[in-house]
């Protein structure tokens, strides 16, 4: 449904997406995964069609960003990661306004306007005025008005962003329910762990380049090719770090708010030498374990550090 063939945007001697090729099959939620500058809203908006490209092309259904602009905007549901509303207006107004410029015939815009408030749980505040509602449901609100044409494509460029934990749930399970009715999603973030459980697959991008386009499970296993543990101890979590960092085969060992954890460079290490370390120093363990690979740790493996 999306196709991206050698895409590439330049700003002088600045190339901020080089020579992308990825696609994301029907009904696919695919996260767009990248560092701050990597190029993620650069390649959102040209996909968008909102700029264009230096280089290359995309097709959305088929259709040319470049060359189809039209047929593409009639296809694809657009949230920017930040965007304005109207705040003067009541929820239901700004939806049949939206309902309008996209040419719903007006029978049909109460029935459509209510469809959309329910999916998006919103029906309880459509006679509300948009300034008075929290910002989670705002972000709802914005995600209703690219539905309101329902696109068969969604391009959400942090969704999320701002969010207090549960209405980042909410929106997540919002945007899992859009991939349930078949919709093909593009959804950036840098909330690597609920990408994980949301996303089929993953798309890598860094310094503009694409590192890695394919299953979240494959990702994971390239991250695996390490081993990793996790411990606690009753005191100078410090001293416990130092202990573990300097065994043989230990890459790194730090503290992850509290979890102290340590990577080995292989997977066939014995990691019984970390608590055997701990108690040598004097330390206490109160809790050691083997690490589960999570979406984090296979970015950090993809990925070196590099802004465009």
């Amino acid at each position: 449904m999306i196709s991206v063939t050698g895409l590439t945007r330049r700003y002088g001697a600045l190339t901020a997406v080089d020579n992308l090729n990825f696609s994301v099959a029907k009904g696919e939620i695919c996260g767009f995964i990248g560092p701050n500058g990597a190029g993620k809203t650069t390649t959102i908006r040209m996909l968008a069609t909102l700029l264009q490209p230096t280089q290359g092309d995309a097709t959305i259904g088929g259709h040319s960003v470049t060359h189809d602009r039209m047929e593409v905007r009639r296809l694809l549901g657009y949230m920017p990661d930040t965007f304005g509303v109207y705040e003067d207006m009541l929820v239901e107004e700004y939806l049949h306004f939206f309902a309008a410029m996209y040419r719903i015939p007006a029978g049909k815009r109460e029935t459509v306007v209510d469809e959309i408030l329910q999916l998006t749980d919103l029906t309880g505040k459509k006679h509300a005025l948009i300034r008075t509602m929290s910002r989670g449901n705002q972000q709802r609100l914005g995600l209703a008005r690219v539905l309101v044409h329902n696109p068969e494509v969604l391009l959400l460029d942090e969704p999320a962003s701002g969010l207090d934990p549960r209405a980042r749930i909410e929106i997540r399970a919002l945007v899992s329910e859009l991939g349930r009715m078949g919709k093909t999603i593009l959804v950036s973030s840098h909330i690597l762990r609920e990408m994980s459980d949301l996303c089929s697959s993953i798309a890598v991008i860094e310094a503009g380049r694409l590192v890695y386009k394919g299953p979240v499970s494959d990702a994971l296993k390239l991250a695996a090719a390490g081993l990793a543990v996790e411990f606690r101890v009753a005191a100078e979590p410090q001293k416990a770090l130092d202990a573990v960092g300097a065994l043989e085969g230990v890459k790194r060992a730090w503290d992850e708010e509290g979890l102290l954890r340590a990577e080995f460079d292989r997977p066939d290490r014995d990691i019984s030498v970390v608590p055997e370390a701990l108690v040598k120093a004097g330390l206490r363990v109160t809790l050691f374990r083997e690490s589960q690979v999570d979406l984090e740790e296979a970015f950090l493996t993809l990925t070196k550090g590099k802004v465009t």
